[in-house]
């Protein structure tokens, strides 16, 4: 399968890129390539069982969302280590102007 000038051109105002003449005749050329690679690829028999994409296969582990601890539990702990503070707040140093 040939990738012709013409869709060089329109995958590169797709990008949002400017190619001059040169560039469009050398990247025809190694997408060309690329799409040949491609279909050699397409044609390699798999042993039997084998899937062809097995990261389809991968089922979704991740937890269910829930409260990982009581709210406002470790505030006093992460507050008594701050060099400043001004009731449950850490106090810094003003650094924009008025």
């Amino acid at each position: 399968m040939a990738v012709s000038v013409d869709e060089v051109k329109k995958l590169a105002e797709l990008a949002r890129i400017e190619l001059s003449d040169e560039e469009l005749e050398k990247l025809q050329g190694e997408l060309d390539s690329i799409v040949e690679y491609i279909d050699e690829i397409q044609k390699v028999e798999l042993p039997e069982g084998v899937s062809p994409s097995p990261h389809l296969e991968l089922e979704n582990v991740m937890r269910e969302d829930e409260d990982p601890h009581e709210a406002g539990m470790y505030t006093e702990k992460m507050l008594s280590q701050a060099p400043k503070r001004k009731d449950n707040f850490v106090e810094v140093k003003k650094i924009l102007g008025e």
